[in-house]
């Protein structure tokens, strides 16, 4: 399927507006190239691409306070009316390579899931590499997702019925997360969804060459982001905490994968789910053709960002029913 016209003509414009892509900056100008991004989507013309948030839908700013007294900003939304129980909790992680992005790049997305699927979202403002390498953003956002658990009360959700999501960078955390519940003894994660993930720092997969230049996402960002998310430390880009295709998948929860046709890392959501399977796992891929990379952050240019919402919807409320 041929690429969306209104996809294509904001590549363009876009290329010409963003000349320091942050994935590929040296690690010493990420910062400024991320913050730069960020204003030029808070822009009010911008809302014609991104939307906002979901009108059935309410959000409260809260935080948390890791052991070392570092504090995590949390995004949470809710349906505007639903039942009076709790209700089943997501806990989400943006993308962005590790180095650049923020709960609000998610805004539609978590806040038309919360609505839509009747359930909690909790969108985690993890610490961002260069500055806070591996492990650091996966630490915060496994011990965001503890919080969420042991807090259930607190937020009105039901600790029993939580699933993890995130897109990219985020789908890679939204995986791991579930890894690291398993071997540390929880909490349960009854579901992950994982959209257009990175799973393999180190690997080499077809798409990557297929969609070496293609929108939002190339080669060149794939290339540069592992030494910027391992910036100093010396560690194994093959860490499954890093890599979880490379680690053990037995008894990790079941799982929807969606993938986009013209994206680098099209490939690597494919092998998770076979991945997912060979270890009896139940595993839901589907591959939105004539979709890029960050489509659920791009409802107004992506049109597979709405059929994607519709199944993830679908899904949740699946896997929740009762």
């Amino acid at each position: 399927m041929p690429l969306p016209l209104r996809t294509a003509v904001f590549w363009k414009v876009y290329k010409v507006l963003e000349r320091s892509p942050a994935m590929q900056q040296p690690a010493d100008k990420v910062r400024a190239a991320s913050n730069l991004r960020k204003r030029m989507l808070a822009l009010a013309p911008s809302r014609l691409i991104t939307w906002g948030t979901h009108p059935d839908a309410v959000t409260e700013d809260i935080s948390m306070t890791l052991e070392d007294g570092t504090v995590l900003p949390l995004r949470v939304y809710r349906p505007r009316s639903g039942p009076a129980s709790p209700l089943p909790v997501v806990v989400n992680f943006h993308g962005g390579g590790w180095v650049s992005g923020d709960v609000r790049q998610s805004e539609w997305w978590a806040s038309s899931v919360a609505a839509l699927a009747g359930v909690v979202v909790v969108s985690v403002e993890y610490r961002l590499a260069p500055e806070y390498p591996f492990p650091i953003p996966v630490e915060d956002c496994y011990a965001a997702t503890v919080w969420t658990h042991v807090h259930a009360a607190d937020l009105g959700v039901d600790p029993a019925r939580m699933a993890t999501m995130g897109d990219s960078a985020g789908g890679n955390l939204a995986a791991v997360v579930p890894m690291m519940a398993r071997d540390r003894g929880g909490p349960s994660v009854a579901l992950q969804i994982l959209i257009y993930p990175s799973v393999d720092l180190g690997g080499e997969f077809a798409s990557e060459q297929e969609n070496a230049h293609a929108p939002i996402l190339g080669k060149k960002d794939l290339d540069t982001v592992p030494g910027l998310y391992f910036h100093g430390t010396g560690l194994d880009m093959a860490d499954p905490y890093a890599s979880p295709i490379r680690g053990k998948h037995n008894d990790l929860p079941p799982a929807l994968i969606q993938t986009a046709q013209y994206d680098p890392l099209r490939d690597h959501g494919v092998a998770y789910a076979k991945a997912l399977r060979a270890a009896g796992v139940r595993a839901r891929h589907t591959n939105y053709l004539g979709a890029v990379h960050g489509y659920i952050s791009l409802p107004g240019i992506a049109p597979a960002a709405r059929q994607a919402l519709g199944e993830t919807v679908g899904v949740l409320r699946e896997t929740f029913a009762g």
